[in-house]
């Protein structure tokens, strides 16, 4: 099972509901990872049903967002994350017949991987490697290639990623590996020329 949210239940849907697991990275940007990935859980309790690509490509965009928004928020930017993970439903929707996980078993290797996540929503170069490397070392989906495409986020043995966070120490562990590149990229901007 994954461990992402540090909450069970929310682990538990990550784990089991593709979607989910896809909402979870659009939404991890600019908050802590565990309140994004146990955002498609709270989003699926406010809306009192399973998480459907269909109904929420659907949705009145207004209200998704009011739904985003309600206290506790998903995100610090409930509306243009309720927007993007409305894009990214359509897309699922228009483009893999409304099954997310076809996103990747449908590749036939990794550099079509790398191109079905890069051409959703949110996802840029680095996020969608991150998720390969998830994909990869915690969910078994591994195309021929992937580790090339997931570089350097598939490689074994590191705490660099989301990809990496099984546990609570591996989480603290890929807390620190943030932190020290952090300090570093601070170092060399303030560093002369």
């Amino acid at each position: 099972m994954l461990y992402l949210s540090a909450d069970e239940a929310a682990d538990q849907l990550l784990s089991e509901d593709p979607l989910a697991l896809l909402i979870g990275m659009v939404l991890d940007q600019q908050i802590p990872l565990e309140r994004a990935f146990k955002s498609p859980y709270d989003l699926q309790q406010r809306l009192g049903g399973p998480l459907d690509v269909a109904s929420l490509a659907a949705m009145d965009p207004e209200a998704l967002a009011d739904v985003f928004g309600e206290k506790p928020a998903l995100h610090r930017f409930p509306r243009s994350m309720a927007g993007r993970v409305q894009e990214l439903c359509a897309i699922v929707e228009a483009e893999y017949g409304g099954d997310p996980a076809a996103i990747w078993t449908s590749a036939a290797d990794g550099t079509e991987l790398l191109s079905n996540v890069k051409g959703l929503p949110g996802f840029g170069e680095q996020k969608a490697r991150i998720f390969i490397a998830l994909l990869g070392k915690q969910l078994g989906v591994r195309p021929p290639g992937w580790e090339k495409a997931a570089s350097p986020f598939g490689d074994a043995g590191t705490f660099r990623s989301v990809a990496d966070i099984d546990s609570p120490e591996a989480l603290a562990k890929v807390r620190q590996y943030k932190q020290k590149m952090k300090a570093a990229a601070k170092a060399k901007a303030s560093a002369p020329a």
